[in-house]
């Protein structure tokens, strides 16, 4: 702790020199909260590192357009184009006459040593079994469906991860545009102590130590150009792009609790009903498909046994006792089906707290603004009376340093809650399955 007092001393006449030349010399950037993030495009060089990940601002492009653009390179497309064509051959499928592939039987009889001769041609046609054609009608109609919700499920995942990326620009920008302040700060501070240390007016130990803080600050923007450009390469490698909306932000969703109504719950239940479909239509295979057989015979020849005639036929082949083969298939998609409903108890749980994160935050965002600007404006008047206290010598320059330093954290705190508090909109949005 320290403490200071001003002296009651009225000050008549004009000042000294070197105070008059303080007072003129000394930084004070007072700072106003404000609600837009801060600009994103790189309009800050020269930087400290020469590594560089530029960032430009498009006016024409909205958030909603990012998430669209983002989503036509997003790895997961591929994924989503194979869910397509398996509903469109589940579909097709459904469609045929037959339950599977026909069969043409040829076969030709001599026998020897006489003159007798037979010829056959069968045709065989496996057919729907009772229900089961419907079935796979409404397997091809669950197949599609769970393919645009599933589409509806990664878009909101991918608004996710553009969300994010965009308000981590935002704070690092902040936190790199006040980092820059408080080094100019400082530079003007340590001009100003060696001239009063040229006058005479302060110790050699006082320059010191206000390039040790000079230094400090150099560092710290170092590392906070660092953080911003690794900001920048991650949302690049999101959306493949280096472009980035002029305005991001986003009004608040009502306020309510995570239904069925979700898009993630939605995508995983059309998953659910997807397989339970599936095991529906394979039961109904039963033992095998029935075939049905259609074919002639023809018996010539110039034996007297020959009847030269020729024979039509038709018959019916009815599988039987093959549910023990058809057990370890339906087997198989149930685990499938029990692991999605595993995940979909799992995924209600991650977003009910994901939820309720977000709805705190936004409440202690909202009361830590307000605290945050506070102390900002208190930190503003008081290191404005530190200054002239130093100014005349009643404090030393130890205590002047403590009180900016926490006068620039409490601007970069305010900064930061102004910022943080769009973000937590943006990200409750999200929470709710809100889309850009």
């Amino acid at each position: 702790m320290f403490s200071f007092n001003f002296s009651r001393k009225r000050i008549t006449g004009p000042l000294p020199g070197h105070v008059v030349f303080l007072l003129a010399t000394l930084p004070f950037i007072p700072w106003t909260a404000r609600s837009q993030p801060p600009a994103l495009e790189q309009n800050d060089a020269p930087f400290v590192v020469a590594h560089q990940d530029p960032i430009e601002v498009d006016a024409t492009l909205t958030l909603s357009k990012l998430v669209d653009l983002t989503m036509e390179k997003y790895p997961d497309t591929a994924w989503l184009k194979s869910l397509e064509e398996e509903a469109a051959a589940i579909e097709e499928r459904s469609k045929s006459w037959t339950a599977g592939s026909s069969i043409v039987i040829i076969g030709y009889q001599s026998m020897y040593n006489t003159r007798l001769n037979w010829a056959t041609g069968n045709v065989q046609v496996p057919i729907w079994n009772l229900g089961q054609r419907d079935a796979e009608h409404i397997l091809a109609d669950q197949a599609g469906t769970s393919a645009e919700l599933q589409a509806s499920g990664i878009k909101l995942r991918v608004a996710g991860l553009v969300r994010f990326a965009l308000w981590n620009i935002a704070l690092a920008k902040i936190r790199y545009e006040q980092a820059k302040s408080e080094l100019s700060i400082y530079e003007q501070l340590l001009a100003t102590i060696k001239r009063r240390v040229e006058l005479g007016d302060l110790p050699r130990a006082d320059e010191l130590l206000a390039q040790t803080e000079l230094l400090q600050k150099r560092s710290a923007l170092t590392m906070s150009e660092a953080e911003l450009m690794h900001t920048r390469k991650r949302y690049a490698s999101i959306t493949q792009m280096t472009k980035v909306p002029g305005n991001y932000e986003e009004k608040l969703a009502p306020l309510k609790e995570i239904g069925q109504s979700h898009p993630a719950m939605v995508a995983i239940n059309s998953q659910i009903e997807h397989k339970q479909a599936e095991i529906n239509a394979i039961r109904l295979i039963g033992s095998g498909q029935n075939h049905l057989i259609a074919g002639i015979l023809s018996d010539e020849g110039t034996d007297p046994r020959s009847n030269r005639a020729e024979f039509f036929n038709v018959g019916v082949m009815i599988p039987f006792g093959g549910n023990a083969h058809l057990q370890p298939r339906i087997a198989a998609v149930n685990v499938e089906l029990n692991k999605l409903i595993a995940e979909r108890e799992q995924l209600y749980r991650n977003l009910e707290q994901t939820h309720h994160e977000a709805e705190h935050n936004l409440e202690v965002n909202r009361v830590e603004l307000g605290t945050a600007n506070e102390q900002k404006k208190v930190s503003e008047e008081l290191l404005k009376m530190t200054q002239l206290a130093f100014s005349v010598g009643e404090i030393n320059l130890f205590d002047l340093l403590k009180i900016e330093s926490r006068t620039q954290q409490a601007i970069l705190s305010a900064k930061e809650r102004s910022v943080m508090m769009q973000r937590d909109k943006a990200l409750y949005n999200q929470a709710v399955g809100v889309m850009p």
